[in-house]
């Protein structure tokens, strides 16, 4: 999978795609990124890439002219099957989407700045917007890492026990169930015995139980 970014802060994307599963996915060749910074392609003498907003209302908007430069020069290099804005009025990104984006080859994330980007990107290049979450932040950059992080680690190869994935929370519209770990005991805080008991069967229903409950008390609209 190739991920392209384009930013006007690159470097915000320098410390989390380089380390953890990112690295590791990059190191195994099974994912790419590339960072663009949106300046390289603006015509403007000093790399401005934002003006003021038509109609007089405060802020800066980023211009058409310099993200439809990159976002034409990355296609005529190859296809893509979604160029994606992050944008706090785009649709609720969840796991369901993340397993279905884990599965493509090539894939742009826009990272929006200031007061937002020229309407008419959004209208002729864009072909997704998603929002990771109903508030908004100061610019685009960390919705593109949860997206990247997200869909990334989906794919096969890029964890050590593929398994791991599967039992994520919101698989199967589901929290995930407690886990423990050594020591079965501590200061009189034990491990439930069945975990302890081998028994494989019982303990996948308990896990399975436990998930249901967790749902219904902490998250009851996934279960609708």
């Amino acid at each position: 999978m190739r991920i392209d970014i384009l930013t006007v802060l690159p470097e915000m994307l320098e410390s989390p795609l380089g380390c953890s599963i990112l690295k590791r996915a990059a190191d195994k060749g099974l994912a790419e990124y590339h960072v663009h910074n949106l300046r390289d392609y603006s015509t403007n003498r000093h790399r401005k890439v934002d003006d003021y907003p038509f109609g007089g209302e405060a802020g800066m908007v980023m211009q058409v002219e310099p993200i439809d430069r990159a976002i034409s020069a990355l296609k005529a290099e190859r296809d893509y099957d979604e160029v994606i804005f992050t944008s706090p009025d785009g649709e609720q990104f969840t796991q369901p989407m993340a397993n279905s984006m884990s599965m493509l080859e090539n894939i742009i994330i826009l990272c929006g700045h200031y007061k937002g980007i020229d309407y008419r990107i959004r209208e002729h290049l864009i072909t997704r917007e998603i929002s990771i979450g109903d508030y908004v932040l100061t610019g685009g950059e960390i919705p593109a890492v949860v997206i990247t992080d997200a869909i990334v680690r989906l794919i096969p190869g890029v964890l050590g026990d593929e398994q791991s994935a599967l039992s994520d929370s919101y698989q199967d519209n589901l929290l995930a169930p407690p886990v423990y770990s050594r020591p079965s005991s501590y200061k009189g805080w034990d491990v439930p015995p069945i975990l302890l008991s081998g028994h494989e069967a019982k303990i996948a229903e308990w896990r399975h139980e436990q998930a249901l409950e967790r749902t219904r008390r902490l998250r009851p609209d996934l279960l609708k």
